[in-house]
């Protein structure tokens, strides 16, 4: 069939109902199936505390509800997903709770979710993959990585630092971690092909900054009446209203990188920022830092400049964890 002209936009828009209708269905459903489970769950657990041997009883009950619900309604009630939908209302038991908070993520990231400890970090996830609409890849590779953990640990000594209602800590993380970029772990000297890994791989890392990230520019130049300077990476935050200049460091942070950045900064904010935009952000990435640089440096009280570490392997928890108790050490 060949379209004409001037059918296009009929059919598009024809077409963008039809999307819009497909969305809201799936949205309703899925409210609808996440509140079953909720109701399944709750019933499931009122019905164990009835067992005298609950442990032994609750096994059995789930195995034969298992074969009585998949025989009546098909596939989705195995034995698995029934003790997650117990869970479900164990981690869950306010309906109020369910239908504000839950009802609109898919039930794999539910179950990827509820098994998480912690309720900040279970709360802090839930709002994240909501608001961000992560997929379960994301969502489960952020939580691998420590993401919550890594922003909460640059947070100790700069919870005052505030624009429009959010702090800059909110979108700082120490350790980046970057192992998507399939590079050796030992770059020293080769900054361009951690520039390139990044650039190839532009989506992802998009997704290890943050929340309302944009990229603007690789080796943007300023110029002043004497020189001209070469930014490695530049983005802009449209939820802080700002300029995030990043500068790559393959070898341990000096003192000469912090003064580079801070160099940076100030000429980004008189040569290039609008009035509208709120003061420029530099992080320098680098592989390590000592405790004595950042407390005795300008990195200790400054407000616009932050230098954090970067992983191209993903840390097992023990290292995630003993890089994050240094980072508290360091931002006290």
């Amino acid at each position: 069939m060949k379209i004409i002209k001037q059918d296009k936009k009929f059919f598009s828009d024809i077409s963008d109902i039809l999307n819009v209708a497909r969305a809201r269905t799936y949205s309703v459903v899925n409210s609808v199936m996440v509140e079953t489970y909720w109701k399944i769950g709750k019933r499931i657990f009122e019905e164990e505390q009835k067992g005298k041997n609950r442990a032994e009883y609750g096994e059995k009950l789930i195995e034969n509800l298992s074969i009585y619900l998949t025989d009546s309604f098909g596939k989705g009630f195995s034995e698995g997903n029934l003790r997650n939908m117990r869970i479900l209302y164990k981690t869950f038991p306010k309906p109020e709770f369910v239908r504000q908070c839950l009802t609109n993520l898919s039930w794999t990231n539910i179950c990827i979710i509820m098994r998480i400890e912690d309720t900040k970090e279970r709360e802090y996830y839930l709002k994240e993959a909501s608001s961000q609409n992560w997929s379960s890849r994301v969502l489960e590779r952020n939580i691998k990585s420590g993401y919550y953990k890594r922003i909460l640990s640059t947070q100790k000594n700069r919870l005052s630092t505030k624009i429009e209602k959010q702090t800059i800590n909110d979108f700082i993380k120490d350790p980046y971690v970057l192992e998507f970029l399939n590079v050796p772990e030992n770059l020293q000297g080769k900054e361009t092909i951690l520039e390139t890994a990044l650039i190839n791989n532009l989506q992802k890392f998009l997704l290890e900054l943050g929340k309302g990230f944009s990229f603007v520019a690789r080796q943007q130049r300023i110029s002043t009446e004497t020189d001209h300077f070469y930014i490695d990476l530049v983005f802009y935050n449209y939820i802080l209203k700002c300029f995030v200049v990043i500068d790559l460091k393959t070898t341990k942070l000096s003192h000469a990188d912090i003064g580079q950045m801070d160099m940076y900064v100030r000429m980004f904010d008189k040569l290039k920022r609008n009035k509208e935009d709120n003061p420029t952000i530099g992080i320098i990435l680098c592989t390590d830092k000592s405790e004595t640089m950042v407390k005795y440096s300008i990195l200790k009280e400054s407000k616009q400049i932050f230098a954090s570490k970067y992983k191209t392997v993903l840390p097992t928890e023990k290292e995630l964890a003993k890089l994050i108790n240094k980072n508290v050490l360091e931002y006290k």
